[in-house]
Formats: structure tokens, C-alpha cells, sequence
């Protein structure tokens, strides 16, 4: 239990690390529940969609980091950040609401930026 892979036809592979060190029980329920199709909708330079997950808060944040990977525990949602959001103070991310950052994403984000919308599968990396 160490990567996710987000895949779709536009993006292919991205690989993201997980976080178990900040949010154990956050990445083993996400890594319990996978593959997962995804169905992601963007909010400023954010995109997140509603997975069958139901989670706590586990060291929650609103204040995130480009390619921070989150479980949004008020929306039952994963959430990628790749930028700005419509709250955001300064050039990082911030969530609408607390979330659960669970993994990293490893190489260039900005490839997400090309989406008005998401569709693909989190699935379990090596």
C-alpha cells in the first residue's frame, strides 16, 4: 500500500504516493475501497465527485498544497488539487471545507487543468 494510479484516456497514468504517516486511517479505507470509477467536477483548480467512502475527519485541513490529493468527509468526496480554488488567499489550494489530504501526487499536475470535468479510475499502484 504505497501508490494510487488516476488513469484516464487524456492523462493516462498519474501516480500518487499516499500519505499513511498523516492519515492512516483515511489511505486504508480509500485503498480498501479501490478501483473506484471517478466522476469529478471542477471547482476553480480543483476538481472532486462523491466516492462510496464514508469517512471522519482524521487531521483535516482546509489549507492544501498543489497535487495534494484529499477525502472531503462533509461531501463524501475525493478531491485533487491542482491549483487555486475560488477561496484561496494565495497561489495554494483551499478546500471548501476541512479535508483529509491521504496522498501526493508525484510529477506534473497541471495536466489536470485541461478539465472542465474528470472521468476516470483511482486504482491500486506498486
Amino acid at each position: 500500500m504505497d501508490y494510487l494510479i488516476i488513469e484516464n484516456e487524456k492523462i493516462g497514468r498519474v501516480k500518487a504516493k499516499l500519505l499513511l504517516e498523516k492519515n492512516p486511517e483515511t489511505c486504508k479505507a480509500i485503498w480498501d475501497s479501490l478501483p473506484l470509477e471517478l466522476d469529478l467536477a471542477r471547482w476553480g483548480e480543483e476538481l472532486y465527485g462523491p466516492i462510496p467512502v464514508k469517512l471522519e475527519e482524521e487531521n483535516s485541513q482546509v489549507e492544501c498544497e498543489i497535487g495534494d490529493i484529499g477525502y472531503w468527509p462533509s461531501g463524501t468526496g475525493f478531491c485533487i488539487f491542482f491549483g487555486r480554488t475560488p477561496v484561496s488567499t494565495s497561489d495554494k489550494p483551499k478546500a471548501a471545507s476541512a479535508v483529509n489530504i491521504f496522498a501526493k501526487i508525484e510529477g506534473n499536475v497541471s495536466v489536470f487543468k485541461q478539465f472542465s470535468s474528470f472521468s476516470g479510475i483511482v486504482k491500486k499502484g506498486e
